[in-house]
């Protein structure tokens, strides 16, 4: 897939070798939009966002609903104008070099948009045409066999199921091979079967060199794709870290205790964060581990007269974290 790699082709994207710099470095970004009307103040959806987005890693950008993704997106795809701030794509100011930051990135929207009764190979072509690629150099074919699309060129779009359409948003972006790559919940509505086949093919781009930009609903699927993650509520940045170090922001662990008989009152102790029954003879216990551990719960349990039959331990994820960081209210 060699149409993905990091270096885009001269003659389909910007003249450039792989910069120094960041895929995408983002300073002081700041988008108000218009007011609604008479004495109303226009809606603040980022509030002096800055981050990089390092050269050829898969990037997580999170956020809950209304954090302001979208925008700095749309922003990214040139479909909303920022109020302040800087944004540089491949090197190129999005105001000062308006074309080859374009050129340097593709967007895989969230909502489907082709055109249904154009076939695959249509598609492609007709995007290779508004960016003025010639049709020797048009490379439809090898994205279609990248996407395992091959078989479907000549039908129809709207016969084409969730995750072919899906498959074939993916390769309309990388027509003009684009070293960047913004896919927005590109597994959002299908199946497991199909989010696992989309994994493998975003795993492969970035390998093959793709600089890939992930927003997704779906944490397990961040923590297991992406190198990095920003987190991103009402309009501020309020994480930014290795996927690893971000996990491992996350204070609590829980313990699910099975005991040697029904629970009637729950165990107490001043090291529980919250104790709760969840079967006859199973309590859930969540504890902060930097304040006790896990020999100090089981103790405090079997010291009220309790004898523990299991243990089981629930680590920490991405989840936690994020639940944690987002409902903070913002300042």
């Amino acid at each position: 897939m060699n149409q993905t790699a990091g270096n885009p082709a001269a003659t389909t994207a910007p003249e450039t070798s792989a910069p120094e710099t960041p895929a995408i470095a983002i300073r002081d970004l700041v988008k108000r939009y218009a007011p609604a009307g008479p004495g109303a103040e226009g809606k603040l959806a980022l509030k002096g966002v800055s981050f990089d987005v390092p050269e050829g890693k898969i990037f997580g950008l999170l956020g809950p609903n209304g954090a302001g993704k979208s925008t700095l997106i749309n922003i990214l795809a040139g479909m909303v104008m920022k109020t302040s701030g800087t944004v540089d794509i491949w090197g190129f100011d999005i105001d000062k070099d308006q074309r080859n930051a374009k050129r340097a990135i593709g967007i895989v929207p969230q909502e489907i948009v082709f055109d249904p009764f154009f076939t695959p190979f249509e598609v492609l072509e007709i995007q290779g045409g508004l960016y003025g690629i010639t049709k020797a150099l048009r490379r439809s074919e090898d994205l279609l066999r990248a996407v395992h699309l091959a078989d479907k060129r000549d039908a129809y779009a709207r016969t084409l199921s969730g995750g072919m359409k899906r498959r074939l948003l993916i390769a309309k972006a990388l027509v003009h091979q684009p070293p960047v790559l913004v896919l927005d919940e590109p597994t959002a509505g299908v199946d497991v079967e199909l989010r696992r086949q989309l994994w493998e093919l975003v795993t492969e781009m970035n390998k093959e060199g793709a600089t890939i930009v992930l927003t997704t609903h779906y944490l397990e699927e961040a923590e297991e794709l992406c190198d990095r993650i920003a987190i991103i509520n009402h309009g501020e940045l309020i994480a930014n870290k290795p996927t690893r170090e971000l996990v491992g922001m996350a204070r609590e662990k829980i313990l699910l205790l099975t005991l040697d008989r029904e629970v009637t009152a729950l165990p107490t102790h001043p090291g529980f964060v919250k104790c709760e029954k969840t079967g006859d003879r199973i309590i859930q216990i969540t504890y902060d581990k930097d304040h006790s551990n896990a020999g100090e719960i089981l103790s405090a349990v079997q010291a009220q007269g309790f004898a523990i039959v299991d243990v089981t331990t629930k680590e920490a994820d991405l989840e936690d974290v994020f639940v944690s960081l987002t409902s903070k209210v913002a300042g």
